[in-house]
């Protein structure tokens, strides 16, 4: 029992010891790390951003199956069997050289007689063309 009285014994003197010395050191440190770790993180989240462009987009190949138009769609793009994607291009060039994009509120589509088969509205928005034009192709 005279080792463990002795043990406690420097324990305690250790940690009188200890506290003053590491006390000046730990205010260095902490006054280091406020000045070092606001420039540090910007870095790093500069690093991810970088990382992520790397992988490249696989397009869906549901959008890209050639699709045969019905004939009123046919009319607008043509009879040849074409992509989803390339449908709407064609159907958005056509509106756009016959002015068929409604003056006030751009959002909406006024139908001339070929694209009033198709949509089967005077006007239609269009957010709903996309729809009203998928169900004319198989």
């Amino acid at each position: 029992m005279a080792t463990a009285k002795s043990a406690p014994a420097k324990k305690a003197a250790a940690k009188k010891a200890a506290p003053a010395k590491k006390a000046a050191p730990a205010k260095k440190l902490a006054a280091t790390k406020k000045i070092v770790k606001p420039a540090a993180a910007p870095a790093k989240k500069a690093a991810a951003k970088k990382a992520a462009p790397a992988k490249k987009r696989v397009p869906n190949a549901a959008f890209l199956k050639p699709l045969m138009p019905s004939a009123a769609l046919a009319a607008i793009i043509g009879d040849k069997p074409l992509p989803r994607t390339e449908v709407t291009k064609k159907v958005w060039e056509y509106i756009k050289k016959n002015n068929l994009q409604d003056k006030l509120k751009r959002t909406m589509i006024n139908a001339d007689a070929k694209l009033k088969e198709v949509v089967k509205n005077a006007q239609v928005s269009m957010f709903e063309l996309t729809k009203l034009v998928n169900s004319h192709l198989k």
